[in-house]
């Protein structure tokens, strides 16, 4: 008799993307990322942090007024990263699991990269233009989007 206790897989996913996000360095924001293809295999992860040669001890963290001193201009978001990380080819037909709703940018990418579907966790910055565009954006280019819908599961994993 197999147990009852094991996780779903959108429990898993969104699992490995929240894992994903303990890899940002941001003070405010950590978003993580996991695309999934339709065997159920993870094909890339990603995390919000600073592009590949730029140190994390140089470039802001702040959000100020000033942009150039800002993060905004320099993090690379967590499905961005995902996408740009996938060793495996392409991402078309995929799911992307993330724990922030996308923001315009990253919507623009998920769509150019042909993934699927968006399983988000957290809508935060719904009635912003940015996630305003990426919804108006996904119903366009027919990308599904759903919220995951929380189990309230705990996970303790020992390191």
């Amino acid at each position: 008799m197999k147990r009852n206790e094991y996780l779903s897989w959108d429990e898993y996913f969104m699992g490995i993307a929240s894992l994903s996000a303990m890899r940002s360095k941001d003070p405010s924001t950590q978003v993580g990322a996991c695309i999934v293809n339709a065997d159920k295999r993870i094909l890339s992860m990603g995390y919000n942090g600073m592009p590949r040669c730029c140190s994390d001890d140089e470039y802001p963290w702040d959000k100020n007024d000033n942009p150039f001193n800002s993060k905004y201009l320099y993090v690379c978001h967590a499905e961005l990263n995902a996408i740009l990380n996938c060793a495996g080819g392409s991402v078309r037909d995929c799911t992307v699991y993330t724990t922030l709703f996308p923001c315009n940018e990253c919507a623009k990418a998920i769509i150019q990269a042909g993934i699927a579907e968006v399983v988000y966790m957290c809508d935060k910055y719904a009635e912003s233009d940015s996630v305003r565009a990426s919804k108006r954006m996904f119903d366009t280019a027919g990308v599904k989007y759903r919220l995951y819908e929380s189990t309230n599961k705990k996970v303790e994993i020992e390191l």
